[in-house]
């Protein structure tokens, strides 16, 4: 199967607000996160082809719940809440929080994590906390250093070196540029995802 066939058949499958309400799967996830104001809907929806896949809203933070896309037979894309930003109750942080990570500890079916940041603003420390909450599962890590385009290409160099040299001390991370404006990556993130997928 071909990297632009992943996507050809993708659709929302379920969404889950609490983790008694994730849906049972014997497939393979791929879970998005990041902060919400990082681009991480954009990035699903580039990737995608679609223009609203993922929901894209001027107030960061609006996706609450955990979104399931399917890709077909046995494959998953999981949209998880965006972190750090949404002006909502303590209560309900919390309650993200909790959901956030026992999905990502605990969550048999997930396969890799894909971590959204934005090239300008990369490894803040809530971006470090979801690392290290994921670091136990010992399963690969892939960042995103979206809206690339906003800076020049040797500052987009630098960065992607910096952030690299950082990301050592987490098991299993790789990293690159992207730009769900100009595309830039998009190709690159496919060919991953197709390969922790094993679509061959």
């Amino acid at each position: 199967m071909s990297r632009t066939r992943l996507f050809n058949d993708v659709a929302f499958f379920a969404t889950a607000a609490h983790e008694r309400d994730l849906p049972a799967s014997s497939g393979v996830e791929v879970a998005f996160a990041g902060r919400s104001n990082a681009g991480k809907s954009s990035a699903l929806n580039a990737l995608a082809r679609r223009h609203r896949l993922a929901f894209v809203s001027k107030t960061p933070g609006r996706t609450q719940q955990i979104n399931f896309f399917s890709l077909g037979v046995g494959r998953f894309l999981v949209d998880l809440p965006g972190y750090g930003y949404a002006k909502v109750s303590g209560a309900m942080k919390r309650s993200w929080q909790e959901l956030l990570s026992g999905y990502l500890q605990t969550r048999g079916q997930l396969r890799g994590l894909v971590l959204v940041m934005d090239a300008r603003h990369p490894l803040t420390p809530l971006d470090r906390q979801l690392l290290e909450w994921f670091a136990p599962t010992r399963r690969p890590v892939h960042v995103l250093l979206t809206k690339a385009d906003k800076l020049s290409k040797q500052e987009a160099t630098s960065q992607l070196r910096s952030v690299g040299e950082r990301l050592a001390e987490y098991h299993g991370c790789s990293v690159q540029l992207f730009s769900a404006t100009t595309k830039q990556g998009v190709g690159e993130a496919e060919a991953l995802l197709t390969k922790w997928f094993d679509v061959g």
